[in-house]
């Protein structure tokens, strides 16, 4: 398929399309787009980036021109990615005066849901836990929901949104039709298909998800309190716009405070920020008055940001997969990028994973070996295979040692911790 002139669509939005100046579908449009037209479920696994929302948005609208008094549900995992899909929505329906939209999100005013849901919009674009506020308090109606769409399935089964899923599902029709768009085809991913649709197309298109080729990548070791001290060096290396991830909320508003105290314009991401503090922050860095952006993985996907010239993890991703969706916030629509992770020793093994799985070149660690008492111990086997004699550790590094504990009691005072303290029973 060359053209979307093919496809036979409603003129109203052929218009938009040209408005928005799409012309030639990508892959991943061109392998869904005929069998979303003809009302089959589909169980689609593409790269992000590769045109997904357009993939199931063209269809939904369609349908909902042709067919009057029908409705959709697109579930989407995080705020961000819900906001970026409704905007790109509102841009296919610009010429359907009686085709509205509501954004149903966590973090946002819920009287102001509630009065475009009164509405009775023909399109909903919703994260689970605000939608299941919603019909709880019965404010929004699913009966002629004829569409429904799961964007990011994988990333909806890591963040824990089944329970609320299987919730939903009880509320919508059971003849539908239903499709699933997932960056990686798990066997958990599979199910959640099994659940939600019936006789799925399953569509693969290209190789699994793999960082573009256009973004540098680097590694630098280092130890786990050091990262504080070592990402100052790194920022003032280097220019222009940075998005930061780290692990938890926690440690996002502690380096975020650190950045903030030495001088550098930054802004900060997480899911404990309300809608309207997340908005400003990802405006700021959007528009420039924020050079850094510290973010936990909700920006990892839905992030719409053109021009991000590095990302840098400062913290490994709990999932591999998030890697890549990491990464992929640089080199953008064919620019240059750079990605940098900070790599503490008990990061060796899941960098080691992810350095394979995505066949990233001339990253690989050095002198990685066992770790005994805070420092790294090499094999005790000489060239020949015979035993080299034994070297009192704790006379040749007893001062170092000192000085490295020492020093890591220094830092455990300021630097947050991943674990939590127990608290001193009440006398």
């Amino acid at each position: 398929m060359d053209s979307f002139k093919e496809l036979a669509l409603a003129p109203e939005l052929m218009q938009a399309l040209e408005k928005i100046n799409f012309s030639k579908p990508t892959k991943t449009q061109a392998a869904t787009l005929p069998l979303g037209l003809e009302g089959k479920d589909l169980a689609v696994c593409a790269a992000t980036g590769s045109g997904k929302t357009a993939a199931f948005g063209i269809p939904i609208v369609d349908g909902l021109i042709k067919k009057p008094g029908t409705a959709a549900l697109i579930l989407a995992p995080t705020r961000e990615l819900a906001q970026q899909i409704t905007v790109f929505m509102m841009s296919l329906i610009q010429f359907c005066p009686d085709l509205k939209i509501a954004s149903v999100v966590g973090g946002a005013d819920i009287r102001r849901q509630m009065n475009g849901l009164a509405k009775n919009p023909q399109i909903i674009v919703a994260t689970p836990g605000r939608l299941i506020d919603h019909i709880k308090r019965k404010t929004v109606n699913l009966k002629n929901t004829k569409y429904l769409v799961l964007d990011e399935g994988d990333r909806m089964l890591d963040m824990g949104f089944t329970p609320q899923l299987d919730q939903i599902l009880k509320y919508l029709p059971k003849k539908r039709q239903s499709s699933l768009y997932t960056a990686t085809m798990s066997m958990k991913v599979r199910h959640l298909a099994g659940q939600y649709l019936s006789k799925p197309e399953a569509i693969t298109v290209g190789e699994r998800s793999m960082p573009v080729k256009s973004i540098k990548q680097s590694v630098i070791q280092v130890d786990g309190k050091q990262k504080y001290e070592k990402i100052l060096d790194v920022l003032n290396e280097r220019s222009g716009s940075v998005i930061i991830f780290v692990k938890t909320k926690r440690r996002t508003d502690f380096l975020f405070k650190t950045l903030k105290s030495f001088g550098y314009e930054v802004a900060a991401v997480h899911g404990d920020k309300t809608q309207g503090q997340r908005n400003k922050a990802i405006k700021q860095f959007r528009e420039g008055t924020a050079r850094i952006l510290c973010a936990t993985d909700v920006a990892a996907r839905g992030l719409d940001v053109p021009q991000v010239e590095h990302v840098i993890n400062f913290d490994l991703p709990m999932m591999q997969e998030d890697y890549v969706h990491r990464i992929g916030r640089t080199a953008r629509n064919g620019a240059a990028g750079e990605a940098v992770s900070f790599v503490s020793v008990e990061d060796h093994r899941a960098w080691l994973s992810i350095a394979k799985k995505y066949q990233i070149p001339g990253v690989e660690l050095k002198n990685v070996s066992v770790r005994l008492g805070g420092f790294k111990k090499k094999s005790s086997l000489n060239k020949k295979g015979s035993k080299k004699k034994k070297r009192s550790f704790k006379t040749s590094h007893s001062k170092s040692e000192t000085q490295f504990k020492k020093k890591k009691r220094n830092a455990m005072k300021n630097a947050p911790k991943n674990k939590k303290r127990r608290r001193s029973r009440a006398r």
